[in-house]
C-alpha cells in the first residue's frame, strides 16, 4: 500500500480535518491499516466461538485485537474509511479488517430471518479511490462488498466520496471529490 502519494489517503484525511475544524468536539480514533493485521486463523476463529464468559486467557488474547478493533466501532458515531480499489475490490488489509470486525454475537446476529446488524445509529463515509475503474461499473466488486459489510454489521447509512478515474485525469477527480468532502461536510449535523 501507498503512503505518501496514496490519493484515499489524502482524501480521506482532508475529510478527518474538515470534520474536525467544523466540530471542534469531535474526537477521533485513526486506524491505520498499513500496520499489518493478521489473518483470522482456526484459533482465532475457535476462540470467536467460544463463550466469552468460557474463553481460556490464550483464547481472550487471540482476540485481543478484534476487541480493540469491535470497541473502536461501537463507540464511535461516524467512521471514515478510505479505501483504495485493488484489482476490482478491497486490498488485503481491509479485508483483514473486515475479518476481524465481524463477530457473530458481537457486531451480529443470526436471526431465523437471517443475519442482522448490532451497531445500530452510525454513519459512514468511504473515501473510494481507483485508477480506472468507474464506482458503480459492473467490474467495481469493493463499493458493494464495502456497503453490504456495513449493511451486515447494523451500519445503514453509508456514503461514498467517489474519486475514481484517477489514472485518466488525477486532478479534475481530486478536486470533484474535495468539493464532494466540502458539501457532504456542510450537510453532515
Amino acid at each position: 500500500m501507498r503512503t505518501a502519494d496514496s490519493v484515499s489517503r489524502q482524501l480521506s484525511d482532508e475529510l478527518v480535518q474538515a470534520l474536525t475544524e467544523r466540530h471542534n468536539d469531535l474526537s477521533v480514533i485513526k486506524r491505520d491499516l498499513l500496520n499489518p493485521l493478521p489473518q483470522v486463523d482456526e484459533a482465532w476463529i475457535t476462540a470467536n466461538f467460544t463463550d466469552a464468559a468460557e474463553r481460556s486467557d490464550a483464547q481472550k488474547e487471540t482476540l485481543r485485537l478484534s476487541d480493540t478493533l469491535v470497541n473502536e466501532l461501537q463507540r464511535a458515531d461516524l467512521i471514515v474509511l478510505g479505501v483504495p480499489m485493488y484489482n476490482f475490490s478491497i486490498p488485503a488489509a481491509l479485508k483483514a479488517w473486515v475479518d476481524l470486525i465481524c463477530r457473530a454475537r458481537v457486531t451480529f446476529q443470526y436471526t431465523d430471518t437471517g443475519p442482522v446488524g448490532l451497531l445500530k445509529d452510525k454513519r459512514a463515509i468511504v473515501v473510494m479511490t481507483s485508477g480506472g475503474v468507474p464506482k458503480d461499473s459492473p467490474v467495481d466488486f469493493a463499493s458493494p462488498l464495502i456497503t453490504q459489510i456495513f449493511h451486515f454489521i447494523g451500519i445503514e447509512d453509508v456514503t461514498f466520496v467517489n474519486a475514481s478515474h484517477l489514472a485518466t485525469d488525477a486532478d479534475a477527480v481530486i478536486t470533484d471529490a474535495k468539493q464532494s468532502i466540502t458539501r457532504l461536510v456542510q450537510g453532515l449535523t
